[in-house]
Formats: structure tokens, sequence, C-alpha cells
């Protein structure tokens, strides 16, 4: 969870020129926040994303990034995984949606060879204000604050956050978890439970499930 929430270095996979696509947007926001790392573009025909030279593989990358951010078309995203699993990168956020369980079903089993942990995929992604990291499509950017927001939907996501904006709320941490092959509610939550910076915690459950529960025990019997 520390290498999802506080990366030293973020790969950038499968951003495109298109102005209002999810590459595009992913590429702008991780690009225009105050987030001090590299942010390393891959891409395997275009040779920069918003001027920053761009790898054409994962294999070519310098360094192995603490989290990948995945924006590619569907069938590519198995072997992007494995590829990243084998650079060293174990957290991948995956914003690209998959046509069905079986898809899904491949994708997570590629994740569990590879070691590489998984957001989404199908998910907005994940925002922590307070390092300037904005690893997601979402048109409104957060504020730094001591509430963090958990949800399935990315369509919730953007409403809450479009709605805080105009409200001056902030957030410790924004995670949008999509089709959750890999990581959950669950884990999430119990890294919350010990987060400083997180004082409430906000979720949106589709369906909730025994770890859940037992980390919502966790959060609400801890000490402030």
């Amino acid at each position: 969870m520390k290498k999802l929430f506080q990366p030293g270095s973020i790969a950038l996979i499968g951003a495109d020129r298109q102005p209002r696509s999810i590459g595009s947007v992913l590429a702008r926001n991780l690009f225009s926040g105050q987030f001090e790392g590299p942010v390393l573009p891959v891409h395997a025909r275009l040779p920069a994303v918003r001027g920053v030279l761009a790898f054409s593989s994962i294999a070519e990358l310098p360094i192995a990034p603490d989290l990948a951010v995945i924006a590619s078309p569907a069938d590519e995203v198995p072997g992007l995984i494995t590829d990243l699993g084998a650079r060293g990168t174990h957290v991948a956020v995956v914003l690209t949606a998959v046509a069905d369980r079986a898809f899904a079903s491949r994708l997570a089993e590629a994740a569990k060879e590879a070691g590489v942990r998984v957001v989404g995929p199908a998910c907005l992604g994940i925002i922590v204000p307070a390092i300037g990291l904005n690893a997601t499509y979402a048109h409104t950017q957060a504020k730094p604050g001591d509430v963090a927001l958990i949800a399935q939907s990315g369509s919730l996501v953007s409403a809450v956050l479009d709605s805080a904006a105009g409200r001056e709320a902030g957030f410790s941490v924004v995670a949008s978890l999509g089709d959750m092959i890999d990581i959950d509610f669950a884990e999430l939550l119990d890294f919350l439970a010990l987060d400083p910076r997180t004082r409430a915690i906000l979720l949106a459950i589709d369906c909730v499930v025994d770890a859940t529960k037992r980390s919502c025990r966790q959060h609400g019997s801890r000490q402030e």
C-alpha cells in the first residue's frame, strides 16, 4: 500500500494525444500536479508525452517505477502487467475497462503470476493531494484534507470531487477501485486505519464482505 499511496516514481502507460481521452486527461493530471518524483511515459509509437521523453517499452525504463498507471487498450494490459513484474514494479492502477469476467480473470491471473498488485480495472484512479499525486482522469482537482474517499464507481467519485470543490473540502486520499480483481476495500481500510493524515473515511460500497466489515470495525475503534 505504501508504494500505491506514497510512490517515489510513476510509469505512465497508454497516454495519447486525443484531447479528451482517458489517457490524455490522465497525462495532464499527472504532469500538472505537484508530484516531485519522475513520471516516465511508456508508449510504443509516441516519442514524447506532454513534452516528456517516452520510452517505447517497459523494459527500456531506466528504473523500476514504484507505481504504474495504465490506460492502454484492454488486450495489451495482461502483457503490460507481466512486463511490469519482470521490470520490478509491483503495483499498478488499471484505468482500462475490460470486456467480460473471463478477461478479468485472465488479467488477475497475469497479475498474480507477475507479483503485481492491481487497483481496478475500470477505475478512475487514485489521488493523494498532500504529495501532488493525481493519477486519475477526473476533470476536478482534489484539495488536501483529512477525509479519505473510497468507492468503486468512478462517476460517483467524480461527482463527489465536483461537490467538494465548491465547498472547499479536502481529502487525504481518493481512490476508485473499479472491478476490484485484486486490491479491495478491506485492504485500503486496513491501511487507512493507520494513516495519520486520515481522520475519517467516506465509503461507497456496492457489496460488503466479511473482511470489509472487520476493517470498518478496526478503523471505527481507533483512538484519535
